[in-house]
C-alpha cells in the first residue's frame, strides 16, 4: 500500500470572481500553490472582470452557513480565510458557524470594496463585521484604505504613519494586524505586522506598469495556508508575502485592465 500524506485544509469564505484574479478562485490557487488542500463556501457571486466590478449579489446567510457546516463536519479543517462577505446577513451566518470551532486559526481580508470598484460588504455588514468577526479573527489583512475606513481616521500619507494606524485597530479589538502599503505613494513599498509580540515590516520596490487584481485574497490565503502547516504568524506572514512578491513578479496581462497574479 503506497502510503500518502494528507495536506491541511483550508476553508475559504469568499465571494466568487469568473476573471479568477480575485476571490475564492485565488484562494484556491494560492492554497493549492503553498501545498495546501482548498475547500470553499461561497458567499456571493459577482459579475467583474480585470477593470470593474459590475454586479454583486450575496447568498443567502443560512446557505453560507450550510456550506460551511458540510465541510466542518466532514473534514478536519486547519484554518479558515474570510474573504468578501457582502452583508450583514451573511457576516451574521458566519459568526454562527465559527461559535462552534473557537480554537481554529482563522484569517480575515477586510474586504470593503473592490479593486475595480464597488461595495463589497453593505453599510450595515461593516458594524458586525469590526465589533465582533474582527476580534475572532487570528489575523486580519486589511491595505490602507480598508483600515483607514475601519478606525475611523483621516488617510495616512507615510509610511511611518502605519505602526500608529495597525496599532489603533488592535486597540479596537483586532488580535493581529498585517497592513498593507501599496496605496501609499512611492516607489518603495512596505507591508507591516503588528502583534501583541512586536511590529515587523517588510520592504520591497513597485513593479512598474498597471495594477494588480487579487493581491488581497493572494496573501490573505497565503497566511492561512502557513497557520494550517502550523507555522507560527510571523514565519507565515514572511513566506505569505515571498509568495506574493512572486505571484506579482510572474504576472499575467490577459485582459484590458489589471494584471492578474500568476499563482501556479
Amino acid at each position: 500500500m503506497v502510503m500518502t500524506h494528507s495536506p491541511p485544509i483550508i476553508l475559504t469564505v469568499a465571494g466568487s470572481d469568473p476573471s479568477a484574479g480575485a476571490g475564492l478562485q485565488a484562494d484556491l490557487k494560492t492554497i493549492h500553490a503553498l501545498g495546501g488542500y482548498g475547500v470553499s463556501a461561497v458567499t456571493a457571486v459577482t459579475v467583474q472582470n480585470s477593470s470593474t466590478v459590475t454586479q454583486v449579489h450575496p447568498m443567502p446567510g443560512a446557505l453560507v452557513a450550510d456550506q460551511m457546516r458540510a465541510v466542518l463536519e466532514d473534514m478536519p479543517v486547519a484554518a479558515i480565510k474570510l474573504g468578501m462577505l457582502g452583508s450583514a446577513e451573511v457576516v451574521e451566518a458566519v459568526l454562527r458557524v465559527l461559535e462552534a470551532y473557537p480554537e481554529l486559526p482563522m484569517v480575515a481580508d477586510t474586504v470593503l470594496r473592490g479593486t475595480g470598484g464597488g461595495d463589497l460588504l453593505t453599510k450595515e455588514g461593516v458594524g458586525p463585521f469590526v465589533e465582533r468577526l474582527i476580534p475572532r479573527a487570528t489575523l486580519i489583512t486589511p491595505n490602507l484604505d480598508e483600515a483607514v475606513r475601519l478606525a475611523g481616521v483621516e488617510p495616512i500619507e507615510q509610511l511611518d504613519e502605519m505602526e500608529s494606524l495597525a496599532e489603533k485597530l488592535r486597540k479596537q479589538g483586532a488580535q493581529a494586524v498585517l497592513l498593507t502599503g501599496g496605496h501609499l505613494p512611492g516607489d518603495t513599498l512596505q507591508d507591516l505586522l503588528s502583534t501583541p509580540e512586536g511590529v515587523w515590516t517588510w520592504h520591497a520596490q513597485r513593479l512598474s506598469g498597471p495594477g494588480f487584481h487579487g493581491t488581497g485574497c493572494t496573501l490573505a490565503s497565503a497566511v492561512a495556508t502557513g497557520l494550517a502547516h502550523g507555522q507560527p504568524l510571523h514565519q507565515a506572514v514572511d513566506r505569505g508575502v515571498a509568495y506574493v512578491r512572486k505571484t506579482l513578479e510572474q504576472a499575467l496581462t490577459l485582459g484590458q485592465g489589471q494584471r492578474l497574479l500568476k499563482h501556479l
